[in-house]
């Protein structure tokens, strides 16, 4: 691939979204009823890494921010009210999250629309004390109870539940066809880069969800996000002779070692975090990705469910510069943040008050399977509990398409554990 023109590319997708961003400000005020565009508007922060360690998946979710913010202004916004949207690039720095909360602030925002992992639980006690509703990307499980994060939400299942699903998708439906079944455990390692709080969240959880089922477990690969040769971590897994490995980066790296397990023989199956499984991985590791599996929090982009055709339109309409063939799901997961924030500005504000822990106990949690469509699962938020499902469908790549495996329920399959153990993980 001609190195000029992945850079060109790159500039082109990082220039149409500070465009949008800058664009959003202004839209309101384009074609709406006077007593709206005379409406104080609704500030709203935004954090998206378009440059950092993960900005390979972060740049489409920016983009789908401000295209979803768009689209509630352009179907009556919150009650009549614009939202104003402050996006900014942060690069994947912790520092400079912190800083541009301040100004967020500063600029009388009522709720952030965060990213990573690492800056979210930094600033978690901070939105606590400030009452700021805080609707990441991170889906991090140590943001799930309210006892101790109540202003952390987001639309998706955990990254501690989807890892559980996943590993118990491979014990269920991969590992009885294994030669080696009902003779041994399967033996079971992670790969992920350990510095990283994104990568290393759900690790509790997926090894006790692994000795429950009854692996072995080997040590862990410490894999950079930036990393395009993992043949020393491959060959310590082959030395283990792993039969699963889960992997906790994204896209690009978990690419990386796909490529090295494949060149190199590895012989195991893969399983992968959701910000590593998205369309650009069968292109990006080939024949290496035949097989992976990993969970999925809403629809791939372009597929046929309810809510798709606006997100189809929308990136049409802000970003026709990027074809429909170049998006990600990334872009869907972005709507589902911004569309149960704005389910929940709408009920705060209908009941007369916009202050954070109104957004919080009149709006996220009074929803109750409340569906914001895009294949996403209905959403319930309690004062209790902030995991929003505990279903989790299981896919996996065959022919470089998305296959669905099985939806692994969780919450049905151990409700004790569920319940009383596994929240806040």
């Amino acid at each position: 691939m001609n190195q000029k023109k992945v850079l060109f590319g790159f500039y082109v997708l990082l220039l149409s979204v500070m465009l949008v961003a800058g664009f959003v400000s202004s839209a309101a005020a384009v074609d709406k009823p006077a007593a709206a565009v005379a409406a104080k508007p609704i500030n709203i922060g935004a954090l998206n890494d378009m440059t950092g360690a993960t900005s390979d998946v972060g740049r489409d979710y920016a983009l789908g921010i401000a295209e979803a913010i768009h689209y509630v202004n352009d179907t009556g916004g919150i009650n009549g009210k614009m939202i104003k949207l402050h996006q900014f690039d942060y690069g994947y720095r912790v520092p400079e999250a912190l800083t541009k909360y301040k100004l967020f602030q500063r600029l009388g925002c009522v709720a952030v629309l965060g990213w990573g992992t690492g800056d979210t639980e930094a600033l978690s006690p901070t939105v606590t004390k400030d009452k700021m509703p805080y609707i990441s990307a991170s889906y991090s499980g140590h943001l799930t109870d309210p006892k101790k994060t109540p202003y952390n939400l987001f639309f998706a299942t955990d990254y501690s539940t989807n890892a559980r699903a996943a590993i118990t998708a491979w014990f269920d439906k991969k590992w009885p066809k294994h030669m080696d079944y009902g003779k041994r455990k399967p033996r079971f390692a992670c790969s992920y880069m350990f510095a990283s709080p994104y990568c290393s969240a759900p690790i509790k959880a997926i090894k006790d969800q692994a000795t429950i089922l009854g692996f072995d477990i080997g040590p862990d690969q410490d894999v950079s996000l930036f990393a395009i040769d993992t043949k020393s971590q491959v060959l310590a897994l082959k030395e283990f002779k792993a039969d699963l490995v889960w992997h906790g980066n994204t896209t690009m790296s978990v690419s990386a070692t796909l490529r090295d397990a494949y060149s190199l023989g590895l012989g195991a199956d893969h399983i992968i975090n959701n910000w590593g499984f998205d369309e650009n991985l069968p292109k990006m590791a080939a024949k290496a990705a035949e097989g992976a599996m990993g969970a999925a929090v809403c629809a791939f982009f372009g597929e046929n469910v309810p809510g798709m055709d606006k997100v189809v339109a929308y990136a049409k309409k802000y970003n026709p510069g990027i074809p429909a063939d170049k998006r990600l799901i990334r872009t869907i997961q972005a709507w589902g943040d911004v569309l149960i924030l704005r389910e929940a500005l709408i009920r705060a504000d209908k009941a007369g008050k916009l202050d954070g822990e109104s957004i919080l106990k009149l709006g996220f949690e009074t929803m109750n399977n409340y569906e914001i469509g895009l294949g996403a699962p209905p959403i319930t938020f309690t004062a209790t509990d902030h995991r929003v499902a505990g279903a989790v469908p299981i896919y996996e790549i065959k022919d470089g398409k998305f296959k669905l495996v099985e939806k692994v329920d969780l919450k049905s399959r151990w409700p004790e554990k569920w319940a009383k153990e596994w929240i806040g993980w």
